[in-house]
Parts: C-alpha cells; sequence; structure tokens
C-alpha cells in the first residue's frame, strides 16, 4: 500500500472511534487544558523572584593544610553571599591568611624541622625565635589586625566592595589592637 492509503485509513479509523467515545474524547482535550491553566494561575499569582549571582567566599579544604582550613571555617561560618566576585576566586588562592604572624610562624617552624640539615637553618631560627619574641614581649595592644595579614591583602577591598564600608571605618578597623592572650 501507498504512504498516502495507509495514512487515510489511519485517520479515518482514528475519527470513527473517536466519534463513538464522545466522553473519553472531551476528557483527552479538557484534562490538559486543566493543568495548563493551573500553571498560567500559578505563575501570574506568583511572579518570578529576581536574585542576583551568587560570589561565596573561597574555603581551604584540609588538603591545603590545617591552619587555612581552620581559618577558612572560622572567618566564613556564616556562609555569606555576595553580589561581585570574591578576591580568592582565581584557581590556586586559598586566603590572604599565608603572611599572616601565625601562618609565619607555622612556616619557620616547619621548615627548620623539616630542613635542619641545611645552612640556612640558623637563619630560620633567628627567624622564630624573632618571631616568638614579639609575640611574647607584645602585651597586645602593640599588635594590629593588620600585622595578621598579608601586605598587600585583599581584606580590605573585601570590606570596601562587598561589604561597603567607608575608608575611614576599614582603617579604623585594621588597626585595632589585637591582645593575643584573650585570644
Amino acid at each position: 500500500m501507498a504512504f498516502w492509503t495507509q495514512l487515510g485509513l489511519l485517520l479515518w479509523k482514528n475519527f470513527t472511534y473517536r466519534r463513538r467515545q464522545t466522553f473519553q474524547l472531551m476528557i483527552e482535550v479538557a484534562w490538559p487544558l486543566f493543568i495548563f491553566f493551573i500553571l498560567i494561575s500559578v505563575r501570574l499569582s506568583y511572579p518570578p523572584y529576581e536574585q542576583h549571582e551568587c560570589h561565596f567566599p573561597n574555603k581551604a579544604m584540609p588538603s591545603a593544610g590545617t591552619l587555612p582550613w581552620i581559618q577558612g571555617i572560622i572567618c566564613n561560618a556564616n556562609n555569606p553571599c555576595f553580589r561581585y566576585p570574591t578576591p580568592g576566586e582565581s584557581p590556586g588562592v586559598v586566603g590572604n591568611f599565608n603572611a599572616s604572624i601565625v601562618s609565619r610562624l607555622f612556616s619557620d617552624a616547619k621548615r627548620l624541622l623539616l630542613y635542619s640539615q641545611q645552612d640556612t637553618s640558623v637563619k630560620d631560627v633567628q627567624k622564630v625565635l624573632g618571631t616568638l619574641r614579639k609575640l611574647g614581649n607584645s602585651s597586645g595592644l602593640d599588635l594590629k589586625l593588620r600585622d595578621f595579614l598579608i601586605d598587600s591583602e585583599t581584606f580590605s577591598d573585601f570590606l570596601h566592595r562587598n561589604a561597603s564600608m567607608p575608608s575611614s571605618a576599614v582603617e579604623e578597623l585594621l588597626d585595632t589592637g589585637v591582645n593575643l592572650q584573650q585570644v
């Protein structure tokens, strides 16, 4: 049989079946329309909510080291969402804690203990002792929050852009004294 003959016979059979089953035809047409109108009414009742893109602060994984991992957990405990990219979103950046006093103390001690047979061990001992003297001699009032961050840190940019703090408030925050005995 030709294609058009088969198609004509199939349509004739379908039309005959539908004409005999009028209630079933009404259900088959009305049910999709009913569901479609429900969807339209829900969409008109609750318009879509516009949400800006969300950037989260970076958090180090445990494989990055214990100190960056704990600092990432503590500093980002409330898991904020920012409208603009955060400073640590570039690949390979763990945070701006790498040159803090505690991080430098750990890295110096690690270098001293792991590579003590090399010629630089005397310099490393002097660095560790200098850092320990600074920590021991300070009453906590001469250490500022700025001392715990990298020199070219991104924390102040973060406060300016994402937290929308004025420059004077950011400088006042960075010049705040830190009492190590309370920490």
